[in-house]
């Protein structure tokens, strides 16, 4: 289930539009969960069978979108500041591959009417940080919540961070790689990183 919850949600930010900021929060979301219901409507089989256009299709509309550096930096925490610059830039690479890797697939999981966003309340002009409640339909008939942390920026909406039950994206990488490079180094995150994303190494 969290498998499932984490990759769509994974996804959802990368379909983020840009300029959304007169947008409702709420209706940002709405906007993105539309996206990607026609953008694999009838190519799901297509889609499952040629791995590389499903990766061009969300690369396509995630790299100008998706704040690769920011998300980065937050999930190095303190080990962001011990990077050399060379470092950040593979980092940066290495873990945005890895993610499309990871969750492209299951995209494809993906159904328009097994997610419900609730009404935003308040004034979103007064708060630095909004937060966007969904509810996610499983199929064995339970369901999720997931809290979508948004932030106004250049009159746009950037989601940076989600949340379900007590799992985040940001701390859930923060902490796996944290006890990775104390028990390694930081270069060795970064080098397996990228064989991961090269293909070099099991997932």
């Amino acid at each position: 289930m969290k498998g499932f919850v984490f990759a769509i949600a994974v996804v959802t930010c990368m379909f983020s539009p840009v300029h959304a900021g007169a947008e409702a929060p709420d209706e940002f979301i709405s906007a993105i969960v539309d996206d990607l219901a026609q953008r694999i409507e009838g190519r799901r089989d297509e889609l499952s069978a040629d791995p590389d256009t499903l990766q061009a299709l969300i690369d396509e509309v995630l790299l100008p979108r998706f704040d690769r550096g920011q998300a980065a930096q937050d999930v190095l925490g303190d080990h962001w500041w011990e990077a050399s610059e060379e470092q950040r830039t593979r980092f940066i690479a290495a873990f945005y591959s890895v993610l499309l890797q990871r969750y492209a697939e299951r995209l494809l999981e993906f159904e328009h009417d097994r997610v419900e966003v609730l009404p935003y309340r308040g004034d979103p002009t007064t708060k630095k940080i909004v937060y966007v409640t969904t509810r996610v339909d499983l199929v064995d008939g339970s369901n999720v919540t997931v809290y979508y942390e948004l932030t106004a920026r250049d009159s746009s909406w950037i989601i940076i961070n989600f949340q379900f039950e007590s799992f985040s994206f940001v701390g859930n990488f923060l902490e796996q790689y944290g006890l990775e490079i104390r028990d390694t180094s930081l270069e060795q995150l970064i080098t397996r990183l990228e064989d991961e994303a090269a293909g070099s190494v099991d997932e």
